[in-house]
């Protein structure tokens, strides 16, 4: 900034932009409470179903979220040129008051060429008038050095300002080459600090790891945890230590080699690892054309060794990286597809195992201790469990196809002889993948890879994050989400052992399961006529035969988290269900020889029913794993249960098929003020009565766990049916007497589907004969 250019600047343009922009941020504030308050609400309110509830709710809730994006950054635009223009102007009046006060001492500015100035003091003469000059005083020599310095002070902070507010609004402009960026700030200085710190730790982090000092590590390990949502900052901060930076700046800190800040500061790299994470995830949903950039050579190097004589990958690195945070979807899409392609080279198309185990001589890439980090498919799973959508797409690509040369083959046309077979990456991750074996910092052996994976299944067949509940804004269950669950129900039924040597898995797969209530009700319904208004689905269904259904729930319950959520899932379903059908009578049955009470018994009888056939399958499987266990895992079960008191009060995540407002949430479940007192009621009660239990000595024994699952069941039914009854309204002593006597049948139903589909596997009677 110059001295002329700021002495006659005129600000009327600026002036109106600042104007046009205070209209814009007004105007898009109307337009946003108008699709929150208007489109949404009524989204949210309406009947749902097929591809309205899987693609137009959808896009109806993104576009009120665009419109509010739209706001926040037309707010923070406005924001920054308001306040770059409120400092020049008054960096311009300080100016001219400066310029004034020089007059008044007789001091001339006189302008250079470049954007320069000199001050001069004026000539001073003595009488007579054609004498000699006298030389500047001392006095008149400080006031020119003084009127200079507070110019040249002047000029440099109205220089930054316009600086850092250009630097700013570009920086802004260019988060989203679509859309709206849903960066928000107050005013131009946190802008501008935000671009400042992340250029000073990006700093810090091109340096040589083996010359950091413990004081710049905590300043890189605080300032990426303070600023990692941080939009501006992160990807300013990748964009400065590009792609290549970033993997040889981790792989480089974590050399096997002890450093003085290993040392100093070993302890603390976990964190570092994870603030470094959710700031690259921050990053990659810039659009920038650094971060662009970033992305594409991110992806590129996955394959490529770190350097010459290094063993280490770029995938190992960066998967490790990935492990929090929500990384941009078309990245994942991309970084998926790559690794995928570098997997089928390193395996020959899945015949052996891809990545060996770390030497001594390989950095220590994985600080968290669950695992070494050597496995880039670990660090990816857990990055997929944070972004639903790239989880659902990853899963269900295509892996090998029939025409590529692989060893995977089966009989597709029953006629004895087996053909190549073609694998989607879900296939080859959960069926077929020989994950390598692996070791916690602690030398015990790592579960983080397949853990991982089915973390990354929660989200990828739910639609929301694994470990979170869905809420009223999560869609329904699209086609490809359905698709993905009943592949993944149909491998277990087909593979047990796929879980059952896994369980640790259950509680992600169990998690699955209370949400496909619905689905799983119609698979073990047999009654197909008018089932999709006896058990409504929003979303599309995942159509499972009813023994692989069966074979699903049964290894389930061998396991205290899967049996928890399935059983939670199940009876809070049954209720709100109930509930549903009281409060519409005419849904299913609507017979005009039969009287409309009579119609609906009907109708809960069978509801009723599947939920004492779902209790029934679940228990064989918990009682079998007590035969064998002795009852050792009594108390797990009991604490898994007990964890269902978090689900009191929830009226959304727990996958109720209800496709009529009000009674439509997420994925078809139950939302709004009707939901919430029956069920609580019940999972309560569930809750309370699994607190009973004594591991003490096996009393899952053969009919006392059976019978005592039974009679649980049986009450809560009864309870679901007479609470559901009363609050809508419509009680019915007569129908609330009939729904035990119908969970029997579903208990005789699972019974029969034990000995039909589990091949006598879990059968207390043939235990009991061992004993």
């Amino acid at each position: 900034m110059d001295l002329e250019t700021l002495r006659f600047a005129t600000f009327g343009q600026l002036d109106q932009a600042v104007t046009d922009w205070s209209t814009m941020v007004s105007n898009l504030a109307a337009l946003k409470k108008d699709a929150r308050d208007g489109l949404k609400a009524k989204a949210d309110k309406a009947d749902w179903s097929g591809d309205n509830a899987n693609v137009t709710k959808g896009f109806v809730d993104k576009t009120v979220r665009e419109f509010d994006d739209a706001h926040k950054q037309a707010k923070s635009l406005w924001n920054i040129l308001k306040d770059t223009r409120n400092e020049l102007k008054a960096y311009q009046g300080q100016l001219n008051e400066a310029l004034e006060r020089g007059t008044a001492k007789n001091l001339r500015v006189t302008t250079t060429g470049g954007g320069g100035f000199t001050v001069t003091a004026g000539i001073a003469y003595t009488d007579p008038p054609l004498g000699p000059t006298v030389p500047a005083s001392s006095e008149a020599e400080r006031d020119v050095n003084a009127l200079r310095d507070e110019l040249q002070g002047i000029l440099d902070k109205a220089t930054e300002s316009d600086h850092t507010g250009s630097v700013a609004l570009k920086a802004l402009a260019d988060q989203a080459a679509l859309g709206f960026a849903g960066a928000e700030y107050k005013d131009r200085d946190s802008a501008a600090h935000a671009i400042k710190e992340a250029d000073e730790l990006a700093a810090i982090a091109r340096k040589n790891p083996a010359d950091l000092t413990a004081k710049e590590f905590d300043k890189l390990n605080s300032g990426l945890k303070k600023m990692s949502g941080d939009e501006l900052f992160s990807a300013r901060f990748a964009e400065k230590l590009k792609a290549q930076g970033t993997l040889d700046f981790w792989a480089e800190l974590n050399t096997p080699r002890p450093t003085d800040l290993q040392r100093a500061r070993g302890d603390q790299f976990d964190e570092l690892q994870k603030n470094l994470s959710l700031t690259l995830a921050t990053a990659s949903h810039s659009d920038s054309s650094g971060m662009t950039n970033w992305k594409r050579e991110m992806v590129d190097l996955g394959s490529q060794p770190l350097s010459k004589s290094s063993n280490t990958v770029g995938f190992q690195v960066m998967s490790n990286l990935m492990r929090w945070g929500n990384f941009d979807n078309k990245f994942l899409d991309e970084y998926g597809n790559e690794l995928i392609k570098t997997e089928k080279e390193r395996t020959d198309n899945g015949r052996h195992g891809a990545w060996r185990v770390g030497s001594p001589m390989d950095p220590v890439l994985n600080r968290t201790g669950s695992d070494s980090g050597t496995d880039p498919m670990t660090g990816f799973m857990k990055a997929l469990s944070s972004s639903p959508d790239a989880a659902t797409e990853f899963f269900n690509d295509t892996f090998l196809t029939k025409e590529e040369d692989h060893e995977f083959k089966e009989d597709t046309d029953g006629d004895g002889k087996k053909g190549m077979r073609e694998l989607s990456n879900f296939d080859y991750l959960f069926g077929e993948r020989d994950w390598p074996e692996d070791s916690t910092s602690k030398g015990e052996d790592s579960i983080a890879g397949r853990n991982n994976m089915a973390l990354a299944l929660e989200a990828a067949t739910t639609g929301h994050p694994a470990g979170e509940m869905p809420t009223e804004d999560t869609p329904a269950h699209n086609a490809e989400q359905a698709a993905l669950t009943k592949s993944l129900i149909e491998a277990i039924s087909e593979k047990p052992a796929l879980l059952g040597d896994h369980s640790y898995m259950s509680d992600s797969i169990g998690q699955i399961a209370a949400e496909y209530m619905p689905d799983i009700h119609r698979s073990l319904n047999a009654n197909q006529e008018g089932e999709e208004s006896l058990f409504p689905i929003a979303g599309s269904r995942a159509a499972v035969d009813e023994p692989d259904t069966a074979r699903f729930l049964y290894m389930l319950g061998q396991n205290p988290e899967g049996y928890a959520a399935v059983s939670v899932g199940q009876h809070s379903y049954t209720t709100h269900l109930m509930e549903y059908h009281f409060r519409n009578p005419d849904a299913f049955i609507n017979d005009p020889g039969f009287s409309r009470n009579d119609n609906l018994k009907q109708t809960i009888e069978l509801t009723a029913e599947v939920a004492g056939e779902i209790q029934g399958t679940i228990g064989a499987g918990r009682s079998y794993e007590a035969e064998i266990e002795g009852g050792a895992k009594d108390a797990d079960y009991n604490k898994a249960i007990e964890t269902a008191s978090t689900w009191v009060g929830s009226t959304v995540g727990i996958g109720i098929g209800i496709g009529t407002a009000p009674m439509l949430g997420p994925g078809g479940a139950v939302a709004g003020g009707v939901a919430g007192t029956a069920a609580d009621e019940i999972i309560s009660a569930l809750t309370e009565g699994a607190m009973k239990d004594s591991s003490g000595e096996v009393i899952y024994r053969n009919g006392q766990e059976m019978g005592a699952t039974k009679v649980s069941t049986y009450e809560l039914v009864e309870t679901a049916a007479k609470r559901a009854g009363e609050q809508s309204g419509n009680p019915s002593p007569n129908i609330v007497a009939s729904v035990a006597s119908a969970a029997e049948k579903g208990f005789t139903s699972a019974s029969a589907n034990t000995h039909s589909y589990i091949d006598g596997q879990g059968m207390p009677a043939k235990l009991e004969e061992k004993k």
